[in-house]
């Protein structure tokens, strides 16, 4: 896909200084510009790039005045930045903007589609499902019976969305995803071993939720495990049965959530962390990668290690953690010295 600099400079609301024919068909970085791509100039410590990039088009801030003879063709805009990230925006919707019920594909006859939807190849929707305005459904993707998706969500290639659960508006499910699997659920018996209790609830996802690539969220035991509006989940995390996560709450990678554990809004937890569960973890808590909560937490703390405890305090300790060699050193040989003197 192309774009004339004039094109661009219409979508930005900017001013072309150059040729406003010049066509771009790629991005780059602006040290690594090559003929056809695009790039941008907003921090100022990138500027010697601009009179050596061979980038066709560089989108520049308005005051920009060059000192030397440059090959690039200018986009001037008010904010560089933001120009180039809305221009990003601008094409990842023209990307995605696919319709249409691609073949094979299987849809229950139960199931009515909207109009506007993109549904692809090799999908399986089941019975009763119901999918809102321009939903995409991509290649490979399953939705189970009973499952109920609103407008302008997307669900990627191979995304799993099990019977009954319920996805909100402006949702993003990345590949792999598996939402509803079974929660974690067995009982020990009489001869040693484990018997299956059945999980009957479901998972609900409120509105602008995103779920990264191969994260699991398991459907309740009863009742409902629910991620709240605005939760941005990263890849390959854990969520089991009847959790809850609260509104704008974010979540990074390989971070695991055992089941029944509430978890506030406005907090921002690092990637590797373990939550035991039953837990209650307040509003506006920050906890650092790798640390292990076992307790529950009250609003606004910062929590680091395994098992954690505050971070300022966790910083002052570390200190002596890591200088324990020396100190058991110093201890022997002060040890030795009383000896001797004995």
């Amino acid at each position: 896909m192309k774009f004339t600099a004039e094109q661009i400079a219409g979508i930005l609301d900017g001013t072309v200084v150059g040729d406003p024919n010049v066509e771009v068909f790629k991005l780059s970085k602006i040290e690594e510009g090559t003929h056809g791509s695009l790039t941008f100039l907003s921090n100022l410590k990138y500027t010697p790039y601009i009179y050596t990039t061979e980038a066709s088009i560089t989108i520049v801030n308005d005051n920009f005045q060059p000192e030397k003879p440059i090959l690039t063709t200018l986009i001037k805009v008010e904010d560089a930045y933001e120009g180039f990230s809305k221009l990003l925006e601008y094409y990842d919707r023209i990307k995605s903007n696919k319709s249409g019920i691609e073949q094979p594909s299987y849809i229950a006859e139960t199931t009515k589609l909207p109009e506007n939807i993109y549904v692809g190849a090799f999908a399986y929707i089941g019975n009763n499902v119901e999918i809102g305005d321009n939903v995409k459904v991509y290649p490979s993707a399953y939705i189970g019976d009973n499952v109920q998706i609103g407008d302008n969500t997307t669900i990627f290639p191979g995304g799993k969305i099990y019977s009954d659960c319920i996805i909100g508006k402006n949702c993003v499910i990345n590949s792999g995803v598996i939402i509803g699997a079974d929660g974690f659920g067995f009982a020990p018996t009489k001869d040693g071993g484990y018997s299956k209790i059945p999980q009957i609830g479901n998972v609900i996802l409120e509105d602008y939720v995103d779920i990264g690539a191969g994260t699991t969220i398991d459907r309740a035991t009863m009742g409902s495990t629910i991620i709240r509006s605005g939760v941005k989940l990263d890849n390959q995390i854990q969520i089991a049965h009847n959790v809850e996560i609260g509104k704008n709450t974010v979540i990074a990678a390989q971070t695991g959530v055992a089941g029944s554990t509430k978890i506030g809004e406005h907090c921002q937890i690092g990637g590797q962390v373990g939550i035991a569960g039953h837990l209650i973890i307040g509003n506006n808590v920050k906890v650092q990668a790798q640390s292990g909560i076992g307790r529950n937490v009250k609003d606004n703390e910062v929590l680091q290690g395994s098992p954690s405890f505050g971070y300022s305090d966790w910083n002052k300790s570390y200190v002596y953690f890591k200088n324990l060699p020396k100190l058991a050193k110093t201890i022997n040989e002060l040890e030795k010295k009383v000896d001797g003197n004995n």
